[in-house]
């Protein structure tokens, strides 16, 4: 026989329907509300809680009036089974869509503050949403009475297959998630390859990591190249870094005072320009018995890879002017030719050397 509707009880299941989509509506509202309060503070965790409601405030109070809505038309057993089945598969399927951007971003919100900083490691968080569906999609097939157990076994086979065609994929991607877990490198940090590629890690994804150089533009590496290059990281084991800065001054200066000055000019550096370890000590070390003059080194400290420039600057602008202040001498590259028949008389502009003249400006004579 037949099964036959009565109007009111459609009547009665379009109602139930209309109010489901009404509190949908204003519960999708209320979450819009809550996501906007709660992007005002600092706590992350309520941004996510706020997020995950409003997923699923819509979908869920629409499904389950249709749920109601065909329980009150009292449907044939078959048409009402499949009907259960088809509403318990989207729930599965939007609940699975909003678990998967909750644990991913959970998951870029502890990888943020293990680096320390608002990092984008976007492997992890496409890792997570990859493995949330996945189980998603299984638990959804499930529900709809398809065995899942062939499918498995289909996808071990495929899978080998897929891992054969996709190696340099696979590898980029297991290339990055150790390079992560190592914390060889993190996103913030300013990195150095043997191949010259330099620049601030700005995300590490799961096939390559992007930087971005000192004159902004962005290099792009795969993550395989990590493991066969040698890699500098200038943040590692902290981002504060010794600063070495190679000079010269003449031999008939008197080194004590010009480690004095050096040492003096260094600590009003640090301490007063931005970038400056405030606390740490200004090393002078001479070294070189070079051709015009004594080389030594001078060593500050700067807490970060990109504040070395402005240190340098202002050191060689400020040391310069300290050195004529105090009649020290930076000496100009020079030689001593020596003639047949002994040296070349001091003020002599003239040698020779393998039948040429050579002269300490830019002309050149000859003499016979």
């Amino acid at each position: 026989m037949p099964h036959t509707l009565e109007w009111s009880r459609v009547i009665a299941a379009a109602v139930v329907v209309a109010v489901a989509l009404v509190v949908a509506i204003a519960l999708r509202l209320l979450g819009g509300r809550l996501t906007r309060r709660a992007g005002d503070t600092r706590w992350t965790w309520d941004d996510l809680i706020a997020r995950l409601l409003q997923d699923l405030a819509l979908p869920v109070a629409l499904l389950a009036g249709l749920w109601l809505g065909a329980e009150i038309l009292k449907l044939p057993p078959k048409t009402l089974d499949y009907t259960g089945k088809v509403l318990t598969a989207i729930t599965v399927l939007v609940v699975s869509l909003a678990l998967a951007r909750l644990i991913s971003g959970i998951v870029t919100g502890v990888a943020s503050v293990r680096q320390g900083m608002a990092g984008s490691v976007t492997i992890f968080a496409n890792i997570t949403r990859v493995v949330v569906l996945g189980i998603g999609v299984l638990i959804m097939l499930q529900s709809l009475g398809v065995s899942i157990t062939p499918l498995l076994g289909a996808l071990g086979v495929g899978g080998l297959a897929v891992a054969l065609a996709l190696q340099d994929t696979l590898a980029n991607l297991f290339a990055g998630v150790h390079v992560l877990a190592s914390k060889t490198i993190e996103p913030g940090d300013y990195i150095r390859l043997s191949t010259g590629q330099e620049g601030y890690v700005v995300d590490i994804n799961w096939r390559n990591t992007s930087i971005r150089t000192l004159a902004d533009n962005i290099e792009v590496i795969p993550n395989q190249r990590f493991s066969d290059t040698i890699l500098t990281n200038y943040h590692r084991p902290a981002q504060d870094m010794s600063l070495l800065i190679q000079a010269h001054v003449g031999y008939g200066s008197d080194l004590e005072r010009v480690e004095e000055v050096v040492i003096e000019v260094g600590q009003e550096v640090m301490a007063e320009v931005e970038g400056g370890v405030k606390d740490a000590e200004t090393l002078v070390r001479f070294h070189t018995f070079a051709d015009s003059g004594i080389g030594f080194t001078i060593i500050l400290r700067t807490s970060e890879f990109g504040d070395q420039f402005r240190l340098k600057h202002e050191l060689v602008k400020r040391l310069h002017r300290r050195f004529q202040d105090e009649g020290i001498e930076i000496p100009f590259p020079a030689l001593r030719l020596i003639q047949d028949g002994g040296a070349a008389p001091a003020g002599d502009a003239l040698s020779q050397a393998d039948g040429r003249g050579l002269t300490a400006g830019s002309s050149t004579s000859s003499t016979r």
